[in-house]
């Protein structure tokens, strides 16, 4: 552009310019003077009446400036493809583990650091030097001349670096709300292991409680989760503590015992409490699925049922009762024909109506 005023205005001469008459005060302007015009000064002394004028006649004719400017216009624009480069790009942090801490959202409990998988994690960590993948962190203000932070997602990789001893690569979110933290942790979590059921529904139920949702179907809707799922993690989130220490760890919790466990609190509150607690002190000996069957009422007693049945001094069917309380009758392979299977079904249905 300054090339091309420069050329343009290259040829102007001011040669023979006559300014007009001014009037002052009202007063009729003199008759133009009859003496012959004065001589202009040359070009390159005349002042011109404009900045523009006065940036071009400085730089007229100095072909050096000018390229000089392309040049600094060249480079700049080169930076700015390098820049560009780097567009979306996301700047990681060392920070001292010590200085980060859990979020008042933390869904992770205790027992998620002593599963196999953590020492895992915490082994691929080690081997590394550190957390290959950075956990979020947002800050959380200055304590003791030294900045904090509140974890947004990465919990175990944070615990993992504090067990270590090493510095924790971390993104930094100086500004985010509560509810902007909760749903990409909820995000970031469903993403990679996703939590039990029970530490879901209690995530859930911690947001309710504390008002970041106004009900349940806004909070499904907002994360895009089941709303009959979401129900039922938060179902399991509010058994009571002696129901949850029935179990090993509350990992041990399925998402559709739910409604069972629901209702048999509801039928009979203290036989489900009780029953909890003799499991809970017995410290073990049960599976979780036995632990779930006997809180909800399917076998009377953790003893198994077994009844031989012999006919002429020959072992004819077992009789017995299984871990879940069905009653179960066993017979050999090949004991019964088709006929005698026709038969059996024929007596079985006349017991049952009589």
């Amino acid at each position: 552009m300054v090339k091309k005023i420069s050329e343009k205005t290259s040829g102007i001469s001011l040669a023979g310019f006559q300014p007009k008459s001014k009037v002052f005060d009202g007063q009729t302007p003199s008759p133009a003077s009859k003496e012959p015009a004065a001589t202009l000064p040359a070009r390159d002394s005349v002042k011109p009446f404009t900045g523009a004028g006065a940036f071009m006649n400085s730089i007229t004719g100095k072909d050096e400036v000018v390229k000089a400017l392309a040049d600094s216009i060249a480079k700049l624009e080169d930076a700015n493809k390098e820049i560009a480069k780097f567009a979306g790009a996301t700047l990681v942090r060392k920070l001292d583990p010590n200085l980060v801490k859990r979020s008042q959202w933390a869904n992770r409990i205790e027992a998620e650091f002593s599963t196999v998988e953590f020492e895992e994690l915490k082994a691929d960590i080690e081997a590394a030097g550190g957390n290959v993948q950075p956990i979020k962190v947002r800050g959380a203000g200055v304590f003791d001349g030294q900045t904090r932070y509140e974890i947004v997602f990465g919990h175990r990789r944070h615990q993992a670096c504090l067990l270590l001893g090493l510095s924790v690569n971390a993104v930094i979110e100086e500004s985010m709300t509560d509810l902007e933290l909760f749903e990409e942790m909820d995000r970031e979590n469903r993403a990679r292991k996703s939590l039990s059921a029970w530490e879901q529904g209690r995530m859930y139920q911690d947001a309710l409680t504390k008002g970041l949702y106004p009900s349940l179907r806004k909070l499904s809707e907002s994360l895009n989760v089941n709303l009959a799922d979401a129900s039922r993690s938060v179902d399991l989130a509010k058994l009571p503590k002696v129901v949850v220490d029935a179990f090993a760890t509350p990992l041990d919790l399925q998402v559709r015992w739910s409604k069972s466990l629901k209702d048999a609190l509801q039928k009979d509150p203290d036989g489900v409490l009780a029953i909890a607690k003799e499991i809970s002190l017995k410290k073990g000996g049960l599976s979780q699925i036995e632990v779930y069957e006997r809180l909800i009422g399917k076998v009377a007693s953790a003893e198994k049922t077994e009844i031989e049945i012999t006919v002429q001094e020959k072992r004819a069917p077992l009789f017995r009762s299984d871990a879940k309380g069905r009653e179960v009758l066993e017979f050999e392979a090949g004991v019964l024909s088709p006929d005698r299977q026709k038969a059996l079904i024929s007596l079985v249905k006349d017991f049952l109506v009589t």
